[in-house]
């Protein structure tokens, strides 16, 4: 008996919500192909659920009735068996067996539905050999309204990366010291984290000392640091495929007085942006919560200097589909999982930013990360 799969149906709800209001077409068939790494389509895992392996060319087919396959290589045969099993496992040899084995696994239908944004053309083309009658339609929109919201068992391994992520945000302080260098104290963060149980980085792991801190995507790595600046770390733990996302500033020696008003600030926003996730079941959007932190931040002398969204979804991937800003501007639901890190950026003397991981509940917030938030002076 085939074993149904509440995500796929999930998909195809999702599918249908659009098809009812933007008139998307019904797709017989989803297909989610991977090439080769980087482009590996996340929402394979997604549907699958299995934590280990890299999947190179693997496929799943998933049917409107909810049922899924999984077309695998050899090679990846013992990961797949190890997944939760709520999906039907097809394994091939050589590459020509696995456009057979989707090709049967489709039939035939007349709508193919793909994540257009993951599929590379080549495997596009792959598809279109296989379906060649077929009409494609991009279900991309349904597949990350799907992803938006977090089931329990997503929760359970952000909340697990969560958990590791503040640890070492707590651990930080001793590894700073004058001259130290900004790659020197990343390799530190990286190595906790994997000591703690990740698997590895979420993504590149920041460190920003003094003015490079007020750039919010610094790579640089080579400054050491001084005392009466800024140390900015932005990091996260990569844990059985889910990511976590934390960000704490610190300063090095005796703050000064913009130093704390700074801080202060984005303290002061970060506890808004807080409030306002709690506020689901009052209809506030992800337009709305970027609305007020952003107008809190603009009432100070900082106006202006807040230069990104309040924060984004993360998962499977660390930008996960949302942000919170207005130009992704939709009601909050249950399940929804948000970073919030507002920040305030001087160019010239350095940066603030909090980031916590945070999960919409009904009527409330909770918070995953739990490292200190207040002023630490090292």
């Amino acid at each position: 008996m085939a074993k149904t799969n509440g995500r796929v149906k999930k998909i195809y709800s999702k599918i249908d919500a659009l098809s009812e209001k933007e008139g998307l077409k019904r797709p017989d068939v989803v297909i989610f192909k991977n090439a080769v790494e980087p482009h590996l389509d996340l929402s394979f895992f997604y549907v699958s659920g299995i934590e280990c392996g890299m999947f190179e060319g693997g496929a799943t087919v998933l049917h409107p009735d909810g049922t899924l396959d999984v077309v695998s290589s050899i090679l990846e045969e013992e990961s797949a068996k190890s997944g939760p099993g709520n999906y039907d496992l097809h394994v091939f040899s050589g590459g020509d067996e696995s456009g057979e084995l989707v090709g049967r696994l489709a039939g035939t239908p007349k709508t193919v539905g793909v994540n257009a944004q993951e599929l590379t053309y080549k495997d596009f083309l792959w598809l279109r050999g296989i379906c060649p009658k077929a009409e494609f339609v991009d279900v991309g929109r349904a597949v990350a309204m799907a992803r938006m919201t977090k089931d329990d068992d997503e929760i359970a391994l952000l909340r697990k990366a969560a958990v590791i992520a503040s640890e070492v945000a707590d651990e930080i302080p001793p590894l700073l010291s004058e001259g130290v260098k900004e790659y020197e104290v990343a390799a530190e963060i990286n190595y906790m984290m994997q000591k703690k149980g990740a698997s590895g980085a979420a993504f590149e792991t920041i460190a920003s000392f003094g003015a490079k801190s007020a750039e919010p995507h610094y790579t640089g790595g080579t400054n050491a640091l001084k005392k009466h600046e800024f140390a900015l770390f932005d990091f996260g733990a990569l844990y059985r495929r889910y990511r976590s996302d934390i960000t704490r500033t610190f300063v090095f020696g005796k703050a000064k007085k913009e130093h704390r008003k700074m801080y202060d600030v984005v303290l002061r926003a970060q506890e808004i942006g807080f409030e306002e996730l709690a506020k689901a079941d009052e209809g506030q959007t992800t337009g709305g919560v970027h609305r007020a932190v952003e107008e809190y931040i603009n009432s100070t002398k900082f106006k202006g200097r807040f230069i990104h969204s309040t924060g984004h979804t993360i998962g499977l991937s660390i930008h996960d589909g949302g942000v919170l800003h207005p130009r992704f501007d939709v009601p909050l639901e249950e399940g929804m999982v948000f970073t919030n890190e507002p920040g305030v950026y001087i160019p010239g003397f350095g940066g603030v930013r909090i980031e916590d991981d945070v999960v919409v509940r009904k009527g409330s917030a909770e918070i995953l990360t739990n490292a200190a938030r207040e002023l630490r002076e090292i």
